[in-house]
């Protein structure tokens, strides 16, 4: 992504990086702790994917997404980083992370897929299908990207970018998928078996007509009790 335009949100920081109360590269400096845990993280979720344990890969994924979550929130409570450069140097090509996506896609099949609300704080957000493959894969390409520039010592702009990264997509996409697999667990902890998925797909589309009968319940029931107008 070389030359790369900087987002608006970039440019709008001005506030600078504070020095680490540790010299960089030391084990004990918050780059550095952040950057191990990324990297194993990364490392695992590979280790995985290779199928050679399929029994444990719930458990050791919902280990692993644990601690990647304390990275993130470590990030997400550090003040705005700011990179050295206006415009994003180039990382190299980014990784094709499809051969990953089937791997796990196989593995955690019919587990796979599971319901989530992309915003807790959408007032009637819809339920959407997911995955846990895609999900793991996209955080697994957010975080490398930015590997990629930490080890080619750009560690301000590894730390933006995995800061700004995680505000904007993978910390959702990993909060989500730590949801589902503790459910996971959950259910056979406490031997609950799960439901039918009744057809669950992320390619189900819902389709307007849905939609529209939705919210015209909500209307139904804000709208019309109050008027008085009887409910079908």
């Amino acid at each position: 992504m070389s030359d790369t335009a900087v987002p608006t949100s970039r440019l709008g920081r001005s506030r600078p990086v504070p020095r680490p109360e540790r010299a960089p590269g030391d084990p004990g400096a918050f780059e550095v702790q952040i950057a191990d845990q990324i990297e194993s993280f990364i490392l695992a979720v590979r280790e995985v994917a290779r199928g050679d344990e399929p029994d444990s890969a719930v458990p050791y994924l919902l280990l692993e997404v644990s601690q990647l979550m304390l990275a993130g929130g470590r990030l997400g409570a550090h003040e705005d980083f700011v990179p050295d450069e206006r415009y994003e140097p180039d990382a190299g090509p980014e990784p094709d992370a499809d051969e990953l996506r089937e791997r796990l896609a196989a593995l955690l099949e019919p587990i796979d897929v599971y319901s989530e609300v992309f915003d807790p704080y959408v007032p009637r957000s819809m339920p959407v299908a997911c995955r846990i493959s895609d999900d793991l894969a996209d955080v697994v390409t957010d975080l490398t990207h930015g590997l990629a520039h930490y080890r080619e010592g750009r560690v301000s702009e590894a730390l933006w970018w995995w800061q700004f990264s995680y505000l904007s997509n993978w910390g959702s996409t990993a909060s989500a998928c730590l949801r589902a697999l503790q459910s996971l667990v959950a259910h056979v902890r406490l031997a609950s078996p799960l439901d039918e998925l009744d057809g669950l797909d992320t390619d189900a589309d819902s389709g307007e007509d849905a939609l529209a009968e939705a919210a015209g319940q909500v209307m139904a029931a804000e709208i019309g009790v109050p008027l008085g107008l009887r409910l079908r």
